[in-house]
């Protein structure tokens, strides 16, 4: 295909894709109020008559005019996203599948097949610890202050915690693609366990956006137990490998082990010598059966 072909796809399946997360974001335009309470409903808020004095609860508050309208077209703009995830996701395949081979639509398919119950898990657990991270965060504001929280704040504290949860949980998922490939082995892999378990816990007391340990044992414990699952598939998959080819885990580079012990020589074949023809006798100084310089 020429490049102004590809180009023209490109166009038309981006339209189809910006069209889709336009439709689903007008659509969502009528179920913001919903949208924005679902997001803040982590947060402890104060009800009626109710004063936020310390880390009892806190008030949802906007720091301008047009915060109110700007938080809205971005939770909009996010729901078309989220939403039309699926129309988007086909046209992207549906572009870079042609130049694929038969193997890797395999491999493309086994990896979103698994990654995206993976982010969803994870974005999901992190939705469900919130309120305990929330409340262990506004639990150190000293008495007699209040707290104000901003919903453009808390909403980019939702944003942050899904992502890292969601990105966390496919850690595992990049061993097991590399385990596929020949990279890295199981027994390799299972080797690392006591790295790979300190390094899970220094992450996610990094990466979670609370400073409490419910969001780092939160997010460090399902990865360490799908690391373990990632290891237990891989020395499947290499025991699988050595079965069909016994070379399998013999580098590029390694010299494989060759038999040189001598064997017996069988008994000789006998040959049929084949005579050429003899030339004739000599008749007029030419040979018999020669051609003349006529012929």
């Amino acid at each position: 295909m020429p490049l102004v072909e590809h180009l023209r796809e490109l166009r038309n399946r981006l339209a189809k894709s910006v069209l889709a997360i336009v439709v689903v974001a007008i659509v969502a335009a009528f179920y913001s109020q919903q949208l924005l309470e679902f997001l803040a409903s982590p947060v402890p808020k104060c009800g009626p008559g109710v004063v936020s004095s310390g880390g009892n609860c806190a008030i949802v508050t906007f720091d301008s005019l047009t915060a109110p309208f700007a938080l809205t077209m971005q939770v909009c703009f996010m729901a078309g996203v989220i939403g039309a995830s699926p129309v988007w996701l086909y046209q992207l395949w549906a572009f870079i599948a042609p130049g694929l081979h038969r193997h890797e639509r395999k491999y493309t398919y086994m990896f979103v097949g698994a990654a995206l119950p993976l982010f969803l898990g994870g974005a999901l657990l992190a939705y469900k610890i919130m309120p305990v991270s929330i409340k262990v965060l506004i639990s150190f504001t000293p008495e007699g202050s209040s707290n104000l929280l901003k919903l453009d704040g808390v909403l980019d504290f939702t944003i942050r915690m899904v992502l890292v949860f969601g990105i966390a949980f496919e850690l595992p998922l990049l061993l097991v693609m590399l385990n596929l490939v020949g990279m890295v082995s199981g027994r390799r892999m299972a080797g690392w366990w006591r790295g790979v378990v300190m390094g899970v816990f220094v992450f996610g007391a990094v990466a979670t956006p609370t400073t409490d340990p419910v969001s780092m044992i939160a997010l460090s414990g399902p990865i360490v137990v799908l690391y373990f699952c990632a290891v237990a598939f891989s020395l499947f998959n290499d025991r699988r490998r050595r079965w069909r080819n016994p070379d399998a885990d013999l580098s590029d580079d390694e010299a494989s082990e060759l038999d040189l012990t001598p064997e017996a020589v069988g008994p000789g074949e006998r040959v049929s010598a084949s005579v050429p023809e003899q030339p004739g006798p000599v008749e007029d100084g030419r040979r018999s059966g020669d051609f003349d310089d006529a012929t």
